[in-house]
C-alpha cells in the first residue's frame, strides 16, 4: 500500500500550493508515443505472422482507438470489417493468443530504440521521486508492455520507481469506465482530489475524472482534437526547461513546463 502524502503550503499563487499525494501515468500516448509506430506496427506483425491478410493503415488504427484494450480492439475489428471471418477454434483464445504475439512483437521495435519517452516525462518522474511523491501506472496495456516499455525507455530498474502499477484485465470494465481507477486508489489508499492523473486521451480523461481525479491532458498524435472538458490542463507535451509546451486548454499560470510547482498550483484551484 502507498503512504498517503498529505498536501502542504508553498506559496500563495492561486491559494496556498498543495504537494500531489500522487502521480498517476496512464501509458499508451501519455509517457510514450507508442501507437502509431508501436503498437500499430505489431498489429500487422503478428497478422502477417498469423497468415491473416489484416492490415490496419494509420487512419484505421485511429478509428480503432476508440475502442480501449488491445483484444477488445481485434474483436471489434472483426466484428466491423470482417463479418464473414471464421476463426479457427474459440475465437476468445485465437484473440488472446493473436495478442500475445502482437505484444512480443511490440517489446522488439521498443528494444530496437525506436520508440522514446515523450518530452519531460524523464524529468517529471525525477522530481518527484526525489520529493517522495508516489508514482503510480494505471493503464489498460498489458503488463508485459508496460515492462517492455519502463525497461527500454526508461533504465532496467525502472520498475521499481513506481508504488502501484496496476494494467491489463485487473478489471473487466476498461477505460472509459473508471474501475482501473478505483482499483488502484483502493489498492494505494490514496485520496483521488489530491492526486494528479496524466492521460492522452478522452477515454483517459473520462475514467479518471469518474473516479474524482484531477488530470493533465498532454494530447499525442491520435487525441488531438478529442473533447478535454474537466481536465485541469491541455497542453501538447509536459515540457522541458528549452522545450516549452504549448497549452491548448486551461491556464498553465505563465509555466513553461509540467512540474510540481504547477501541479501544486492547478490542485490549489480546485
Amino acid at each position: 500500500m502507498v503512504a498517503s502524502q498529505h498536501p502542504s503550503p508553498a506559496g500563495t499563487d492561486g491559494g496556498a500550493r498543495r504537494r500531489p499525494a500522487a502521480l498517476l501515468f496512464d501509458v499508451d500516448g501519455t509517457l510514450a508515443e507508442t501507437e502509431r509506430d508501436g503498437h500499430r506496427v505489431a498489429f500487422n506483425r503478428a497478422f502477417r505472422a498469423a497468415g491473416l491478410d489484416w492490415e490496419w493503415s494509420e487512419s484505421l488504427y485511429g478509428e480503432l482507438l476508440r475502442v480501449t484494450g488491445g483484444k477488445e480492439r481485434i474483436r471489434y475489428y472483426v466484428r466491423r470489417y470482417r463479418p464473414d471471418f471464421v476463426f479457427p477454434g474459440d475465437p476468445d483464445a485465437f484473440i488472446a493468443a493473436l495478442h500475445e504475439s502482437k505484444n512480443r512483437y511490440f517489446a522488439e521495435l521498443l528494444a530496437g530504440g525506436g520508440i522514446g519517452l515523450r518530452p519531460g516525462v524523464r524529468r517529471l518522474l525525477g522530481e518527484a521521486r526525489a520529493a517522495g511523491i508516489p508514482l503510480l501506472i494505471v493503464t489498460t496495456t498489458s503488463p508485459e508492455n508496460v515492462a517492455a516499455l519502463l525497461e527500454h525507455c526508461l533504465d532496467p530498474g525502472a520498475r521499481g520507481w513506481f508504488d502501484l502499477i496496476v494494467a491489463g484485465d485487473v478489471v473487466p470494465a476498461k477505460k472509459p469506465a473508471p474501475d482501473i481507477y478505483h482499483y488502484a486508489l483502493a489498492h494505494s489508499g490514496l485520496p483521488a482530489n489530491e492526486c494528479i492523473a496524466f492521460e492522452d486521451s478522452a477515454n483517459g480523461l473520462r475514467a479518471a475524472r469518474a473516479a474524482g481525479v484531477p488530470t493533465v491532458v498532454t494530447v499525442s498524435h491520435y487525441s488531438r482534437g478529442e473533447d478535454f472538458s474537466g481536465a485541469c490542463l491541455v497542453v501538447d507535451q509536459l515540457g522541458e526547461p528549452g522545450q516549452p509546451f504549448t497549452v491548448l486548454a486551461g491556464d498553465a499560470g505563465g509555466a513553461c513546463c509540467v512540474d510540481l510547482d504547477l501541479l501544486g498550483r492547478l490542485l490549489a484551484r480546485i
